[in-house]
């Protein structure tokens, strides 16, 4: 059984269910004469802003002594501390849990909520959520879905476990279903397997399908219509069973189908940001089914989402 290396813990609490931040000295050395002159170089916020950080002791070495404002620089030395945390508009919306166990949490994540701190989503994460609402500061994610897409995702409780965890995904030993609500096309040959090769590159908000050998393999299947009040026009609920994992790949390979997604932002066309705090029209995707062998103790899970895609 594979096991995630452990790291050094953190000298710092975390705030909010965030840990603190690592930042290591480059060894080359440098220009600087001290550490504050290159925290200022490298963090670049304005200078006062560092020297009240200092002064307030809010940067720590290893072992949790805050650094003197006129230490001098020391290449390789090992700081920690807490990047500031802004106001993020609430998720109004529950995490619902499905499953603890003593190695796992598995957990039923609305649409809007991201499942790890990222840009602009920090607070207001999954992950953060959990470690205060269950008091799990060790909590991680063993893998993620996109903020737009509801459903199952399943964390880790000891790091020392979570390589494992992560294993089953990297090595295609879950089965997940998807459900999503698009457009019914009678035309459409269905069930089929899609397969393409997809790029994501970093700072592009979409994903592209591109020649070359297929990286993206994707089942799709008709489960029926679905009643409607003719907004959306003719509506079906599909089965998607996703055979890798590519950034996008569901809503891409729907959209080259000819049946995007509902409420897709992305596809088939790059829509206005919608402001933050508007939680007005979800993406139409859902992760129905998580089911895998506990690479711990060797259980066999299955989990399904009890949400409700509606038109």
């Amino acid at each position: 059984m594979s096991r995630t290396r452990r790291k050094s813990p953190a000298p710092l609490p975390q705030r909010q269910g965030i840990d603190a931040a690592r930042l290591r000295l480059p060894l080359t050395g440098g220009p600087w004469r001290t550490v504050r002159d290159h925290l200022v170089d490298r963090l670049a916020p304005p200078p006062e802003v560092i020297d009240a950080m200092l002064t307030a002791g809010e940067f720590v070495t290893a072992d949790g002594r805050p650094l003197a404002p006129d230490a001098p620089y020391a290449p390789g030395l090992t700081l920690w501390f807490h990047r500031e945390l802004r106001p993020e508009p609430p998720v109004p919306f529950p995490l619902r849990i499905v499953h603890r166990d003593a190695h796992v949490v598995v957990v039923d994540k609305p649409h809007f909520l991201a499942t790890t701190p990222r840009g602009g989503h920090v607070t207001e994460t999954a992950l953060a959520r959990l470690r205060r609402e269950l008091d799990l500061p060790a909590l991680g994610a063993a893998h993620r879905l996109d903020r737009l897409t509801a459903g199952l995702v399943l964390f880790t409780v000891r790091p020392e476990e979570r390589g494992a965890y992560q294993g089953l995904f990297r090595d295609k030993r879950v089965y997940k279903e998807y459900e999503a609500l698009a457009p019914d096309d009678p035309s459409l040959d269905l069930p089929r397997t899609v397969r393409s090769r997809i790029v994501k590159e970093r700072g592009v908000l979409t994903a592209q399908e591109v020649p070359g050998e297929p990286n993206a393999i994707s089942r799709v299947e008709r489960l029926g219509p679905v009643p409607t009040d003719g907004r959306h026009g003719a509506l079906a609920r599909y089965r998607l069973l996703p055979l890798t994992g590519r950034t996008h790949q569901l809503r891409v390979h729907m959209n080259a189908l000819g049946v995007p997604i509902l409420g897709d932002p992305l596809y088939p066309v790059v829509r206005e940001p919608v402001p933050p705090g508007d939680f007005g029209e979800p993406l139409r995707l859902l992760a129905r089914v998580l089911a895998f062998t506990d690479p711990v103790t060797g259980v066999a899970h299955r989990f399904t989402s009890d949400r409700a895609l509606a038109p």
